[in-house]
């Protein structure tokens, strides 16, 4: 279960009845029964519906990246928003963006390589660039290497380039929320625990028995 409560239909504010009804179906409440089209749990609708205007606001983020007018190629975009996805270890983004690159036109290996781009053949030097970048803005904070950003200039406007960089950022930041409220297919527990000794020890394990003091 998410960490945070979940807003029936019966206590959603009226602004957020159209989310309800466009994901779910009119009249049914997606804390009761719960399920997306794609397959998604869609708590992450319900949980944010506590603070309504922060949903319109994210919602008008997706209609952003949407908007006719962008200049940033839809392939291009949702290149970087799954590897954002992978790259932050969301489930969740990474899922629903592999689905969105498939409707992008992306082949099924160039999918399944993005986990490993960087030592793959599946994508051309414009791709690799919008890789690369993508892992510079989330895995190295936005520390992005010259080379890296100088590559990708070899390719993109420079309005294509704020898109890109504002939509890539977006997407770290939804994947990050997803794992910290663990919402959708985010909602495991914590892998990294200590792992017991065998049963029938009782000693802990002393790394520093033989080191001299």
């Amino acid at each position: 279960m998410p960490r945070l409560t979940q807003v029936p239909r019966s206590q959603a504010d009226p602004s957020v009845i159209p989310f309800y009804d466009a994901l779910f179906g009119a009249d049914r409440d997606p804390v009761e029964q719960p399920g997306t089209a794609t397959g998604t749990p869609g708590n992450w609708w319900t949980v944010f519906a506590q603070v309504p205007d922060c949903l319109h606001h994210m919602v008008a983020g997706f209609q952003f990246y949407r908007d006719r007018k962008r200049k940033i190629a839809p392939r291009l975009r949702e290149l970087g928003q799954a590897r954002a996805g992978f790259a932050r270890g969301s489930q969740f983004v990474f899922s629903q963006h592999c689905k969105a690159l498939r409707a992008a036109k992306f082949t099924e290996a160039q999918i399944e390589a993005i986990p490993h781009w960087s030592s793959s053949s599946e994508f051309d030097a414009l791709e690799r660039a919008v890789l690369a970048y993508t892992d510079d803005l989330v895995l190295q904070g936005g520390r992005v290497a010259d080379g890296t950003f100088a590559a990708l200039q070899e390719h993109l406007t420079e309005v294509q380039i704020i898109e890109l960089t504002y939509i890539v950022c977006t997407y770290e930041m939804h994947a990050t929320m997803t794992r910290a409220l663990r919402l959708e297919f985010d909602d495991v527990d914590e892998r990294i625990v200590e792992v017991p000794v065998p049963e029938g020890e009782d000693r802990d394990i002393d790394f520093f028995k033989d080191v001299d003091s």
